[in-house]
């Protein structure tokens, strides 16, 4: 069960607006869809809004059913998953801060978003968003940039699915989550050694050894399970490009 909190602000003066408090101070303002937005476009969609926090392992949308949420993530992650024919959990992609997640314009959810850290996100019932894009055309143009950005992406994985080593999609993991991350030379991993081979198609095992062979080159260090220093950036990037 997520918690919420109101997150919307009445315009002042008329045709004045003020930015609603919630996001002049959101730490994905100038990333996030709504950034196309004006302050007046901001505070009509943020009346429609609301702030809810899932804890590690609570999940936002469900496979399947309908899809009545959509929003920003402001903070931490979240992995998206569907069910195999014989029951097994398979990732299909992990959204970051600053990405939107939900299905606006369709009706059911083709896979499970699902907290892998504590997280934070800014969510809007589908129908009320979808029409406030269909009344602001440059979040339909937002939608449409996102969309074909998820697009490259994917083939992205399919290449590296279809083309790199183990070891090579490990460190391919590795810098797309450092990127994203933007915490410096040291990133806490949101999965386990069986979720990485799970996107990765690799078994634990391979993921371990691939994870040991980067450690005994020196390019990384592995201060705890979940932990992973990037002792030489370059040298990963390489790798990772294959």
């Amino acid at each position: 069960m997520y918690r919420d909190a109101h997150v919307g602000e009445a315009p002042v003066g008329g045709a004045a607006f003020a930015l609603p408090a919630s996001c002049a101070g959101c730490p994905v303002r100038s990333s996030a869809i709504c950034c196309v937005l004006d302050d007046s476009g901001l505070t009509a969609l943020s009346r429609l809004g609301r702030r809810v926090t899932l804890a590690a392992g609570e999940t936002l949308l469900w496979e399947g059913e309908e899809a009545v949420t959509v929003g920003n993530v402001l903070s931490g992650m979240l992995k998206l998953s569907t069910l195999t024919g014989d029951g097994r959990e398979q990732i299909v992609g992990i959204v970051h801060p600053s990405d939107f997640i939900g299905r606006p314009f369709g009706k059911d959810s083709p896979h499970s978003a699902t907290a892998l850290t504590d997280t934070t996100l800014c969510v809007f019932g589908r129908a009320a968003f979808d029409r406030f894009a269909r009344e602001h055309a440059v979040i339909g143009q937002a939608l449409l940039e996102r969309t074909l950005t998820e697009l490259d992406r994917a083939r992205h994985w399919m290449l590296l699915l279809g083309r790199k080593s183990a070891c090579e999609r490990v460190a391919s993991l590795i810098v797309e989550i450092a990127d994203r991350a933007d915490d410096g030379p040291a990133i806490d991993l949101p999965l386990s050694r069986q979720q990485m081979g799970d996107i990765l198609g690799l078994t634990i095992e391979t993921v371990s050894r691939s994870l040991t062979r980067l450690k005994r080159a020196g390019i990384i260090a592995l201060p705890s399970l979940r932990r992973i220093a990037i002792n030489r950036p370059g040298e990963l990037r390489a790798i990772a490009e294959g």
